[in-house]
């Protein structure tokens, strides 16, 4: 594995998923593939999750890891080609990513969207620059478009807790009090249906995902209709996708409570997390017995994990 940036960049789901359940088993059993090799993540956003799972699981692996804040610790970074860099950018991305990988062995970068121009978002272009100047294989730790390292985690912790073999899993919208990326949701749904569950997506009119994420999943404006008999509930807000990058008033009513929740198959509830008490989701779910949150985080590890072994045992 050259590149993980997506699912679509895993030949078999059910594989890594079970390899990332087996690292959780035994963390140190491949200390020997990342030996003298060195795991540069470079954060363009802010990260906690992303950020430590991916340096434990790089130490697990027995690599060296370099952190870079390259927002604030870095030189701005001039993206386009053909112009005179006259202006408040300080270096091009061709120099920048391309001594990143003279460093490193393996990179992972976080990008996120500026949720203003929509084709420059879906065209990945931040992300994409790395991965053409880099030289050396490459993870995505969110970009602007999906949030693969998440969704592998959240598919593994599916996997771990279902207590039958093809759960439904509802993915909900839920309240904020700003435009959020689709990251999440495009790359939680993508994983989804490409897993064994029955899949429902559930939002308010108006914000609907692009179709290229969604193809295969039940969609539905109806919250109760979706939640009733559901094993895995995901909560996450996100801004539409048309017009893009907006947030309509209203709908409140859809952060989910404990009384939300009895119609429901007894539903472990799932968030990526940073999450905004009792207006995302209420306070008493996430102290409750049906929050997996936490337990879902420390899930990142094995996936990270899981992504960079394959990659070290391609490096040789």
């Amino acid at each position: 594995m050259k590149l993980f940036s997506s699912v679509n960049d895993v030949a078999d789901v059910k594989s890594i998923v079970a390899e990332a359940l087996q690292l959780k088993k035994n963390p140190y059993a491949f200390q020997h593939l990342g030996k003298n090799k060195t795991l540069a993540l470079i954060f363009l956003n802010p990260s906690l999750r992303t950020r430590m799972s991916t340096q434990k699981a790089g130490l697990n692996l027995g690599m060296n890891v370099m952190v870079l804040n390259i927002d604030k610790e870095g030189w701005a970074l001039e993206l386009r080609d053909g112009v005179i860099m006259n202006g408040t950018t300080v270096e091009h991305i061709r120099e920048a990513a391309a001594v990143m990988g003279q460093y490193a062995d393996i990179i992972g970068v976080r990008s996120f969207p500026g949720l203003k121009d929509r084709d420059e978002d879906y065209n990945e272009t931040v992300f994409n620059k790395f991965v053409e100047y880099c030289g050396v294989p490459i993870v995505s730790l969110e970009s602007a478009t999906r949030h693969p390292l998440q969704s592998l985690a959240d598919l593994v912790t599916i996997e771990e807790l279902k207590t039958r073999p093809r759960p439904k899993v509802v993915l909900t919208w839920a309240p904020h009090i700003k435009p959020l990326p689709q990251a999440v949701p495009n790359s939680f749904a993508e994983w989804m249906c490409k897993a064994d569950v029955d899949f429902t997506i559930t939002h308010p009119k108006g914000y609907e995902l692009s179709t290229d994420f969604t193809k295969g999943a039940t969609v539905t404006h109806n919250q109760d209709e979706a939640l009733a008999g559901a094993d895995f509930i995901y909560v996450k807000n996100w801004s539409a996708y048309e017009p893009y990058g907006t947030i309509f008033p209203g709908n409140e009513n859809w952060m989910l409570t404990n009384e939300r929740l009895k119609i429901t198959n007894n539903a472990k509830i799932m968030h990526c997390l940073p999450v905004r008490r009792d207006l995302e989701l209420s306070a008493e779910i996430l102290d409750g017995e049906s929050s997996i949150v936490v337990h879902e985080a420390g899930n990142r590890v094995w996936a990270a994990q899981a992504v960079l072994k394959r990659m070290l045992e391609e490096i040789g």
